[in-house]
């Protein structure tokens, strides 16, 4: 188990509104009806077909800036530098789902359509509350990647609740030994059940802003996450070690709580 003197403090929290677009940094978050952050993963991009347009299948959405305001009621939309001159357009958020599709669409060259869901488009959809990371874990990846910097590791891995206070993958020990393991924990007041570790996407190896991919990303991560697992990290859940961060679930009971910036972690 980590040093018993660490005293985890919730210290970063980050709403993805769109999914694959920008972050928004916030000092509080309230818990969905569907066990995420409410706004987050609002928006998600679909082609007609009926497949998710997102940072997974498509790197050029990583050319998009989504610029939202403080109180969330509004995002700005821009494709800094595009040779196609695309402009810059405010959509009210999150009703204007609709008329952002067609800027979408602009960019894109085909059809887009914008989902709108009040409970989001979580990746995993059985453990779908937020994802949870140390600023130490974030440091060490840094650490393996000198050329990265602190907010560009946060960028790439996107995760919502960043934890300080705490040695290098201290989230390891939020999930149990197998998938039928409970590990609970509470942030504030707010109790949460701790799932699994996150495996990764094609998203991480590519720069957030232009969406040009880091040679042998994937591979040095991979060898330094395994030869660096912690001894509290349950070695039996990792089938492969291109995982990051800890995925979560929130019970039902837990719905309208505030999470805010500073709260203490209680295991």
């Amino acid at each position: 188990m980590p040093p018993t003197k660490a005293t985890p403090r919730l210290t970063n929290l980050r709403l993805h509104p769109i999914k694959s677009l920008d972050p928004l940094t916030v000092t509080e978050a309230r818990i969905s009806p569907s066990g995420g952050l409410a706004l987050d993963r609002a928006w998600a991009l679909y082609s007609v077909d009926g497949r998710w347009v997102n940072g997974k299948r498509t790197p050029a959405i990583h050319l998009i800036r989504a610029a939202f305001s403080p109180d969330l009621r509004s995002v700005t939309l821009s494709v800094p530098g595009d040779r196609r001159s695309i402009p810059a357009h405010t959509f009210p958020f999150p009703d204007g789902h609709d008329d952002a599709a067609e800027w979408f669409s602009m960019f894109f060259e085909q059809q887009i359509l914008v989902r709108y869901s009040p409970g989001g488009f979580p990746d995993d959809t059985i453990a779908n509350g937020p994802t949870i990371v140390s600023t130490a874990s974030l440091q060490a990846v840094c650490e393996w990647f000198p050329s990265l910097t602190l907010d560009e590791v946060r960028l790439r891995f996107r995760t919502a609740l960043e934890i300080d206070g705490v040695p290098a993958f201290w989230e390891d020990q939020l999930f149990g030994e197998d998938e039928h393991s409970v590990v609970r924990f509470q942030i504030g007041e707010v109790h949460f059940e701790g799932s699994n570790p996150c495996a990764r996407c094609p998203v991480p190896p590519r720069d957030p802003f232009t969406g040009i991919s880091l040679d042998g990303f994937q591979k040095r991560f991979t060898q330094q996450r395994e030869s660096t697992l912690p001894s509290w990290s349950p070695r039996a859940r990792f089938d492969h070690f291109y995982r990051f961060a800890t995925n979560t679930r929130v019970p039902s009971s837990e719905s309208t709580k505030l999470l805010r910036q500073g709260d203490l972690v209680r295991m």
